[in-house]
């Protein structure tokens, strides 16, 4: 059943235009080899890097293999605690990931309720939503980031801070990130609403909220689907922001910023890989999710080629 899926899908327009886009097929592959060797981390990472039975500070700062001074099973070497540094990157890509898209979600699903109350309701209700949303796009998002990032942590008792780092991490992040959502979906609400079906729906004594949910959202989910995948991007970039500041995830669990900010403080001391690696495979992944985001918007919008 799910390859008869995918073969139509395959056969279908969209399908036919992803696969006349080899920078959007590569762009796939590389995400989901991404997505998979995080995933598998336990499985494929030479060590648990976060489990001190197997970290030896013996095997400290080994540069890669390939190097003179390189040993297996290092293949990109190991940190100045003996942790392997591959093993590391997996783990913490499996983190970044798991922000970014929980981000997104947060985001999408605020954005979307805002944006089909005040696009279907009208009134005072647009406007004070709309008004709050102008208000939130006003102060940089880095900067809410940081003030809610520090708010949380000094509110939360020492033992809950590292246990509740990511969830405040994506509350940071979907605090701002939702504006976009609200307004796409707000201007969709509006056009929708006054549709024959919509206002059919209304004469029939349909409620607002079936009306909306059952028959405006399906339409309005296009451009929300573009606007998420571009999004992933931005929001595992923020996270890694975040961290590289040291406001986002601790040294116990850390993701792919924390990598980075870690690996800097050994950059000129000759350890290069410590902050070079993490930083590929940040950008790798930011690049995979924009190129694939400019082909969706494109394939669904095909007035903007």
């Amino acid at each position: 059943m799910a390859e008869g899926a995918v073969s139509r899908w395959l056969g279908s327009d969209m399908g036919l235009s992803f696969r006349a886009s080899p920078v959007a097929v590569a762009s796939l592959v590389v995400l989901v080899l991404v997505a998979l060797s995080a995933l598998l981390a336990p499985v494929i990472a030479p060590q648990n890097p976060y489990d001190l039975k197997q970290v030896f500070i013996d095997k400290a700062e080994i540069p890669p293999i390939w190097t003179r001074d390189g040993e297996w099973p290092f293949l990109l070497g190991t940190d100045p605690q003996g942790r392997d540094v591959l093993s590391s990157i997996l783990y913490g890509t499996r983190m970044s990931l798991l922000i970014g898209v929980a981000a997104v979600a947060a985001s999408m699903s605020i954005g979307v309720s805002i944006g089909l109350a005040a696009g279907f309701l009208g009134g005072w209700v647009d406007n004070l939503l709309m008004r709050i949303a102008d208000t939130v796009l006003s102060i940089p998002t880095l900067l809410v980031a940081i003030l809610v990032s520090a708010v949380a942590r000094a509110l939360l008792p020492p033992g809950l801070r590292e246990p509740f780092a990511a969830v405040i991490l994506v509350a940071s992040i979907s605090l701002t990130g939702w504006v976009q959502y609200a307004r796409t979906v707000r201007a969709s609400t509006m056009v929708e609403r006054r549709k024959e079906y919509a206002q059919a729906a209304r004469i029939i004594g349909v409620s607002s909220a079936r009306i909306m949910r059952r028959h405006i959202l399906p339409n309005t989910l296009t451009p929300v689907l573009v606007a998420a995948t571009l999004n992933l991007g931005l929001a595992i970039l923020a996270e890694a922001t975040l961290s590289f500041l040291g406001v986002g995830m601790p040294i116990t669990q850390p993701s792919l910023g924390a990598l980075i900010r870690i690996g800097n403080q050994y950059l000129f001391s000759g350890a290069w890989w410590l902050v070079v690696f993490p930083s590929v495979q940040l950008g790798l992944i930011v690049l995979s999710v924009n190129l694939l985001g400019d082909w969706l918007r494109d394939a669904l919008n095909p007035k903007l080629n």
